[in-house]
């Protein structure tokens, strides 16, 4: 998969409280939650978000409860990667299970600026940055994760899976 959007920068230990704030709960559309996704870092933060943008974050990302409504306003808002130093395990998880890309790079995310234009390519792990010609190397996702996230999560790869 390969995707080219600009870089949305944010800090360290984003919660899912930051991502999607617990009185938007009330329901698990993608659409709705996508409309205020981030709201609990900045009111009116997903204004500036256009399709196929990126999540750039430092470490910790997701971090606080395991509410799978973060991922899923994540993607509602056209966002289908998040790139960061790191990842609280179980927003990794729930990320991939609801077919949100998640890349860790280590602090080489110092290399992805806010308002950069970068191309990730998942297949060969590569982050180009094409603002300043850097690129950042990532592991690739696995090919059984990659097969999650083109069914567009675990349900609908459990689905596929049962009809074969």
């Amino acid at each position: 998969m390969k995707v080219t959007g600009n870089a949305h920068k944010v800090g360290d230990h984003i919660d899912t409280d930051a991502i999607i704030p617990a009185r938007f709960l009330v329901t698990t559309d993608a659409d709705e939650l996508g409309r205020n996704c981030m709201s609990g870092l900045e009111e009116g933060w997903v204004d500036r978000v256009k399709e196929n943008d990126i999540i750039v974050a430092g470490e910790n990302f997701g971090c606080g409860s395991s509410r799978e409504h973060a991922p899923i306003s994540i993607l509602g808002a056209g966002i289908p990667v998040v790139v960061a130093k790191s990842f609280a395990r179980i927003f990794y998880r729930n990320g991939f299970n609801k077919g949100l890309v998640l890349l860790e790079v280590g602090d080489d995310i110092n290399k992805l600026g806010d308002g950069h234009e970068l191309t990730v390519d998942t297949e060969n792990g590569e982050i180009t940055n094409n603002t300043t010609g850097d690129v950042v190397k990532c592991a690739p996702v696995p090919s059984f994760m990659q097969g999650i996230l083109d069914a567009g999560g675990l349900v609908e790869y459990a689905r596929a899976k049962l009809a074969e």
